[in-house]
């Protein structure tokens, strides 16, 4: 039969200091000053100048990732070619050409052709971007887009299917 030993904890109850000398000593962690770069803060304000020659400015304020920028485009979907027709037809945003209707997106103040709606003219649309939804929607009407990100894809397509 095995004898449980007893732990070393309990034959110190009963002296103030359980073997640790002063009661300074051996404290919690407020005995280390912190872990890491810490102190010299706010209340050691003779010590910021040795600290900022030996860090530089990373020593104080915020560390970590920084979110990855996204793209914002200004759109302008099909529908709103149909809707504003007229409108853009009269200002002469819209040109007719020989029963194909240029558009300039750029003109317009937008980056982006967008697929929403159906067109039911032939147009030729220039634009910065176009999604894959807009370019093939003009083109089953009989029109063209010609937009930079599209032929890029056009021609890594092409280049894959070699």
């Amino acid at each position: 039969m095995s004898v449980n030993k007893r732990k070393k904890n309990s034959r110190y109850r009963g002296s103030k200091t359980h073997g640790c000398g002063s009661m300074k000593k051996r404290r919690g962690a407020g005995n280390k000053g912190g872990t890491g770069m810490a102190g010299s803060g706010k209340r050691a304000q003779s010590k910021k100048p040795t600290i900022l020659k030996l860090y530089g400015n990373e020593y104080f304020g915020k560390h970590g990732f920084n979110r990855v920028a996204t793209q914002h485009f200004k759109t302008i979907n099909i529908a709103f070619l149909e809707a504003k027709f007229e409108e853009l037809l009269a200002k002469g945003t819209i040109k007719n050409e020989k029963g194909m209707f240029e558009v300039d997106i750029e003109a317009l103040g937008a980056d982006k052709l967008l697929g929403t709606g159906n067109p039911t003219r032939k147009y030729r649309v220039k634009a910065i971007f176009a999604s894959g939804s807009a370019a093939e929607k003009i083109t089953e009407a009989g029109g063209e887009v010609i937009a930079e990100s599209a032929s890029e894809e056009k021609e890594e397509a092409e280049e894959e299917k070699q």
